[in-house]
């Protein structure tokens, strides 16, 4: 179960760190659901934000934490 955990955040380092390639590149956030070049890097976007929106609306059990998200603000992810 810990491999999992580590496996995960391994996983999420990784999407942010080219979604912080992306911005350099494109100026934005803004990745599409569907990005052509990067299809795991859209998917993950668009998880970002549904976990955000259950955060806001309560949900304690979700998978992204305070600290992840202050990083996606941090390079003007839109949620």
């Amino acid at each position: 179960f810990e491999w999992r955990i580590n496996h995960n955040l391994e996983t999420w380092n990784e999407r942010y760190n080219e979604l912080v390639n992306y911005v350099k590149r494109f100026g934005h956030a803004r990745v599409p659901a569907k990005f052509a070049d990067n299809p795991s890097l859209g998917k993950w976007v668009t998880s970002q934000r549904s976990l955000y929106t259950k955060i806001q609306k309560g949900n304690s059990s979700c998978v992204i934490t305070i600290e992840q998200i202050q990083l996606l603000n941090k390079i003007g992810f839109e949620w």
